[in-house]
């Protein structure tokens, strides 16, 4: 049996929450043991709405930081490759070629564009930004993946590079296999309202301390119906019971408080206390594995110096047979004047150059 290459990543923007545990990484960990996974850190993504100074410097904090969650959920280095997408130049240089087979209307009608735009608060689109998604086809394509997993709102940016496979594959010759779409979930945010999002304020963090989340869970929006305890509560799509099913392994205690809710017989209080509890349970052994890889200074950059090897090798591995296929090949290893001229002359006919 063939074993599929699987490509997905995050921005760093901050560090991350229960919402990617759930949406993503806890199914990461179940990848590496029947994928080839290559994991990216999009860090050109992130400087498509954030390319001040200051946010490139915290950038590169975030950038440590996920990684230590990568390793404390339970991503293995030594069965997945981690990258930072810019330490990989290959990628750009796809990008670019990928950019000549797609017009400025077709990005301009990806969804998650105008989204991106209106919630940075730019008053128009960068070029840098509409070229995103291209970008993101080129770190599916450098390492010719067969899976993607994507949430809904990436949904778009994935199928255009589907279609920039394809329309590549029949411009030039059969290279790139088409990736297909893994959906992923999404876990609601603390305020009841949107998915949870470090941006939107509505997040627990994997890295958050226990009092902070108990604070956290104690502010967590529920039924806005129920004033009193001894009024009968809705259970269903209740963000509070929606946790205590993803993390509360006391399945017992969860069906008594989903009872006694619904029967108007316990308090938002109790609810809330065993839910923190839960999580708190469920958080320890990733903040305690994260607290022993954070004790070695040099354990991340090694991580990301390995991967970014890797994933050259890889780069110019698929970056040959564009070359080739395309027909660049001949010029793109010339190292000297020498060297250009011999090559001129050999396309030439072997005409002498003085």
């Amino acid at each position: 049996m063939t074993i599929k290459r699987l490509l997905t990543g995050d921005r760093p923007t901050g560090p991350l929450h229960l919402g990617h545990y759930v949406g993503s990484l806890q199914n990461r960990v179940k990848y590496q043991s029947n994928h080839e996974c290559f994991f990216v850190i999009a860090d050109l993504h992130t400087l498509t709405t954030r390319p001040g100074k200051d946010q490139i410097s915290s950038m590169n904090e975030h950038i440590h930081q996920i990684v230590l969650d990568y390793l404390a959920v339970g991503i293995d280095p030594a069965r997945s490759t981690i990258f930072v997408q810019s330490s990989v130049p290959g990628i750009t240089e796809l990008s670019t070629l990928l950019g000549t087979l797609v017009s400025t209307p077709r990005l301009e009608r990806i969804p998650s564009l105008k989204e991106m735009v209106q919630a940075v608060g730019l008053d128009s689109m960068p070029f840098g930004l509409l070229g995103y998604p291209v970008l993101m086809a080129a770190d599916i394509l450098i390492p010719r993946a067969n899976l993607v997993p994507v949430g809904e709102d990436n949904r778009g940016n994935v199928e255009l590079a589907r279609e920039l496979a394809r329309r590549f594959n029949n411009m030039y010759g059969v290279l790139f296999p088409i990736p297909e779409i893994i959906a992923e979930g999404t876990l609601i945010g603390t305020d009841g309202k949107s998915k949870m999002s470090k941006s939107l304020n509505n997040a627990i963090f994997l890295a958050d301390g226990p009092a902070l989340v108990e604070d956290k869970v104690m502010q967590i929006y529920t039924d806005p119906k129920r004033i009193r305890s001894d009024i009968p509560g809705k259970v269903e799509g209740n963000p509070v019971f929606i946790y205590h099913d993803q993390f509360n392994q006391n399945l017992e205690q969860v069906q008594d408080l989903k009872t006694r809710y619904s029967e108007g017989k316990v308090g938002d209080v109790e609810v809330k206390q065993k839910l923190a509890k839960a999580i708190n349970q469920f958080l320890d052994p990733i903040r305690q594995r994260r607290k022993k890889f954070a004790e070695d200074p040099e354990l991340v950059l090694d991580i990301l110096s390995d991967g970014a090897k890797c994933m050259q090798i890889e780069a110019e591995e698929t970056l040959s047979q564009v070359r080739d296929v395309m027909g660049l090949e001949k010029y793109q290893h010339i190292s000297s004047k020498t060297d250009l001229l011999k090559q001129t002359s050999d396309v030439l006919g072997g005409l002498a150059f003085m």
